[in-house]
């Protein structure tokens, strides 16, 4: 089944995949993480309010190594001044895109007249973008929705895109499905309104020089796979974070790099650790975006139990990440023999 999709795809090696911008979660360890697993990929922060960059410790809120890039700094905001702003200011950072959040549905973010209730103002977003546009020579982009609420109209939505293009944009980030903007937490609007993939298709045939990269719902290979045959790109959130090796295994299938096993991946982060905790970083901190590596795997769940209990306690370091392979090691022993 795969080398069939695979056979599809023309050009596969320049396809885009990417990580979601996810609060809480794609912190600067998270990202060492996933550059990791997937040299290819594009990273992106969580989402940092413009007016934060500005006024606030940009030593935490824009913390970055090098081996991170290609990396991209998504914004929330609506005011065109501060986006421009907090865009000059990641352009000196040396962040490598910009990209402008018309996605969240959360009330504190409408609360701040941004996010995904931006979709309703599709001519504040093209200033907004141009403002960035010409803050830098650093790309901006823009991650939306499809629209909000009960919005069922294409058009509105390829006119919102077309806007933002015409002001500067240069990739478009389509997140699937519609925002509720009432009724609905953010988490059940990641689920909950039906995916419609096929705006998105049709989105890349109208405009086939506007690179547009899918998100939304895609958690296997086999779904990546198929959906790169329509799409520039494919961009995976939770199910890259809750099985890390699948984002391994898509990278490794995109550009022919063999694949490693979750060991030697888990171990190539060790040096980023041990500089991290003699910085003062406690290794709970670290290690709890890779306790899905073993999703699935035997072993998985004493993986997470051993590195979850272990890293709370004062003093953990990395033995006990090791103590965490050599029990899963055992269990997958055990069930082989």
């Amino acid at each position: 089944m795969l080398l069939i999709l695979l056979d599809k795809l023309l050009n596969y090696k320049e396809k885009i995949l990417a990580t979601a911008p996810m609060m809480d979660w794609t912190d600067a360890h998270c990202r060492e993480f996933h550059r990791l697993l997937a040299p290819g990929a594009r990273l992106y922060t969580e989402m940092v309010h413009a007016k934060a960059v500005i006024h606030g410790d940009r030593t935490r809120l824009l913390a970055k190594t090098p081996l991170q890039s290609p990396l991209a700094l998504q914004l929330g905001g609506s005011e065109p001044d501060a986006l421009a702003q907090a865009a000059r200011i990641a352009a000196d950072h040396g962040f490598d895109e910009i990209n402008l959040n018309c996605g969240c549905p959360s009330d504190r973010v409408q609360a701040g007249r941004f996010g995904a209730c931006l979709m309703r103002e599709p001519a504040l977003v093209a200033d907004c973008v141009a403002a960035m546009a010409a803050a830098s020579d650093v790309p901006v982009t823009v991650k939306c929705r499809l629209g909000v609420d009960g919005d069922d109209d294409y058009d509105a939505f390829a006119r919102f895109v077309d806007g933002a293009v015409a002001a500067g944009a240069s990739m478009i980030v389509v997140h699937a499905r519609n925002a509720w903007l009432s009724g609905l937490s953010p988490k059940e609007n990641r689920d909950i309104p039906p995916l419609r993939y096929d705006w998105a298709h049709r989105l890349k045939r109208e405009r086939p020089a506007l690179p547009v990269v899918l998100n939304g719902g895609i958690a296997t290979q086999p779904a990546a796979l198929d959906q790169l045959v329509h799409v520039d790109g494919v961009m995976l959130g939770r199910a890259a974070y809750h099985d890390p090796y699948l984002l391994h295994a898509l990278d490794a299938a995109l550009s022919g790099r063999p694949l490693q096993s979750r060991a030697d991946l888990l171990r190539a982060l060790r040096p980023y650790a041990e500089t991290r905790m003699s910085e003062g970083v406690a290794l709970k901190h670290i290690v709890r975006h890779v306790l899905g590596l073993f999703h699935g795997q035997p072993g998985g769940r004493l993986f997470r139990q051993v590195l979850s209990e272990g890293g709370h306690r004062p003093g953990a370091d990395w033995q006990l990440v090791e103590q965490a392979l050599a029990a899963t090691a055992c269990v997958a022993a055990r069930d082989a023999a």
